[in-house]
């Protein structure tokens, strides 16, 4: 289908402000950061339960946040917060400073994610481009994806050079400085409009995603496109970052590089395997509207997607076992692709069904179960991985996710 919109300034810089957004140098390596300093797989899984939990409670008072300060300045305080808890991460070395400097990077996440999405559904709407959701949305998402494989080229040459993970979380401040100065240029009519900041409205903001929730569950049809949208993107946040103890066991496998340390091996087979990684995700994401219109209805690719990405996982413990350790990686591959090809869609979906006064509300319910999912399955998994390695944890959170999958497959009542 052929793009409505014009890709003009404004376009690019929401493009940009995606890649370097994604210019998180720790990505690559955050859990091998942590077991670098002596932290298991179940600690780990608290630590990003933890996130998701903080996210959750920040995420629903953000909106009325960035509505008494203004969206561009609560943007920018965000990547404030950001840069204090990548100080936080380069100077600590106890589980205490990691858990505080989690907590302050999902209260950035809370207060950057859904208004930045606000922007651009509304910069849409201005232009009577609100049809083009899921393509416009797919685009700027794909340079975010972009970021990040030339984030992971840039991480892999400083630990490489360094021989210290914590170096990445210094260098991710500097992007993070432009993106600040970079969404500050925004014009002014997509900061929303003002209004005072008040207990009230925060508590009453908390009632109205409570009894939108339950309103939520009560309607069939909105619950299970809500629970098949949220529970794969909850599931790949949670699993995505296990592929790096699988590529640091192959990185040292491999007869490359033998002049090298092991740490210098992995640095470069991470970062390059990363690379390409999030190339493909970049392209993916890109092409999300076009994967789309290959089926007649929503409901189909959504259905396609999740079943096939489970199964990707369930093979990802399955080819560890008989140390395919390659075709695992490619596995992961595959469901970070789904990801991104099925996330603009669900997005779509969401704001497409809901209202225009209860559009916000329904992209926070969206964001709310997806951290949910997170928090439930982010401990499961690490204590499967302590127990019996990443590979066989992926698998059988995986497997479990499969069988109750009956209970938010979309149906035929969805094509309207």
């Amino acid at each position: 289908m052929e793009n409505k919109y014009k890709k003009d300034i404004q376009y690019y810089k929401f493009c940009s402000y995606g890649f370097f957004k994604n210019l998180r140098f720790f990505d690559a390596f955050l859990i091998l950061f942590f077991l670098d300093n002596g932290v298991d797989f179940l600690e780990i899984g608290i630590l990003y339960s933890i996130r998701e939990l903080v996210l959750m409670v920040f995420e629903i008072p953000s909106g009325i946040i960035s509505d008494a300060f203004g969206r561009r300045k609560t943007l920018a305080s965000s990547f404030l917060i950001y840069i204090v808890s990548f100080i936080i991460f380069y100077l600590s070395n106890t589980y205490v400073l990691f858990v505080f400097a989690m907590g302050l990077f999902a209260i950035a996440d809370a207060f950057r994610t859904g208004v930045h999405k606000a922007m651009i559904f509304q910069y849409l709407k201005i232009n009577n481009w609100s049809d083009q959701k899921i393509g416009y949305y797919g685009k700027t998402r794909s340079w975010s994806q972009a970021g990040s494989a030339f984030s992971a080229l840039i991480s892999g040459s400083l630990v490489f050079w360094y021989l210290d993970y914590r170096i990445i979380f210094l260098a991710s401040i500097i992007p993070y400085i432009i993106d600040m100065i970079l969404v500050l240029s925004y014009p002014r009519y997509l900061e929303g409009e003002i209004s005072y900041l008040s207990i009230n409205k925060v508590s009453s903001k908390f009632r109205e995603v409570y009894l939108a929730t339950l309103k939520t569950i009560k309607n069939l049809i909105y619950f299970t496109t809500l629970t098949n949208l949220s529970i794969f993107t909850g599931y790949n946040r949670v699993i995505k970052d296990y592929i790096q103890p699988i590529i640091a066991i192959l990185a040292i496998s491999i007869p490359l590089l033998s002049n090298y340390t092991d740490n210098q091996k992995i640095a470069v087979i991470v970062g390059i395997i990363y690379f390409f990684m999030f190339l493909i995700t970049a392209i993916a994401s890109s092409y999300s509207g076009t994967f789309k219109s290959l089926f007649k209805n929503y409901y189909r690719p959504m259905n396609f997607t999740l079943l096939f990405g489970l199964v990707m996982g369930v093979m990802v413990g399955i080819f560890v076992q008989g140390d395919a350790l390659i075709v695992s990686i490619l596995c992961f591959f595959t469901i970070m692709v789904i990801e991104n090809l099925r996330k603009p869609i669900g997005i779509g979906i969401i704001a497409t069904i809901s209202k225009d006064k209860a559009m916000a509300t329904s992209l926070s319910i969206t964001s709310q179960a997806k951290s949910l999912f997170a928090v439930i399955l982010a401990p499961s998994i690490g204590w499967l991985a302590d127990l019996y390695g990443p590979g066989v944890a992926v698998t059988t959170i995986s497997i479990g996710i499969i069988i109750i999958s009956p209970a938010f497959l979309l149906s035929d009542n969805h094509r309207k």
